[in-house]
């Protein structure tokens, strides 16, 4: 039997993380009942960009265009190059410090049991970058998670093949916590005594 289109809107909201059954259903119900426009925008909205953003060519941030307007930016220094997980903790580093260089957006971190691997983070592209000579400075930026200490290691190795001297975040951001959820001036203060790696 098809499900009623209601209960497939109050399935669609559960795709959002962190978004169970009954907040799924309020979701609904407040579209249905007090705003359908709004309802409207959202659609439209969503299909859009689900269609037409993909990844920037460079950085693998999201990005409408081959390559996104950071990556674009001659104003930016080319000698530093920021590694984070996601692009929310791009956006977060964005806002809270003075950092003027590159990103290299992984998507993800280092996990085997999920399958998910050095291809899997574009780790190839991060290597052919490095290569290119211009990045002096890796500013290993992952989640202080075990995972995020996994791949910061491995991101701090790679570095260093193509003599780049890797630093890591320090001071505030808290083990086992995540960026997006860190606020500005703790984030700020760890991205500006950020130190270098151990071998």
């Amino acid at each position: 039997m098809t499900a009623s289109l209601l209960e497939q809107l109050i399935d669609a909201f559960r795709v959002l993380p962190g978004v169970g059954q009954k907040t799924a259903q309020r979701m609904a119900y407040h579209v249905l009942e007090r705003d359908r426009e709004g309802g409207q925008r959202l659609a439209n909205a969503l299909a859009d960009s689900v269609e037409r953003v993909g990844h920037c060519e460079r950085c693998r941030d999201f990005s409408e265009t081959p390559v996104c307007t950071i990556c674009a930016s001659a104003a930016r220094d080319a000698h530093l190059l920021c590694v984070v997980e996601s692009p929310v903790d791009r956006l977060a580093i964005e806002q809270a410090t003075g950092y003027r260089g590159y990103y290299f957006i992984l998507q993800g971190r280092l996990s085997p049991l999920d399958g998910i691997g050095p291809r899997e983070l574009g780790l190839d592209a991060l290597a052919a970058r490095l290569a290119e000579g211009e990045v002096q400075e890796l500013v290993v930026a992952t989640n202080p998670t075990v995972e995020g200490e996994a791949t910061a290691h491995y991101l701090a190795q790679l570095a260093r093949q193509h003599k780049v001297k890797p630093t890591r975040l320090t001071h505030g951001v808290p083990l086992g916590g995540e960026l997006e959820y860190v606020d500005r001036g703790t984030l700020s203060h760890a991205f500006g005594s950020r130190s270098e790696m151990p071998i």
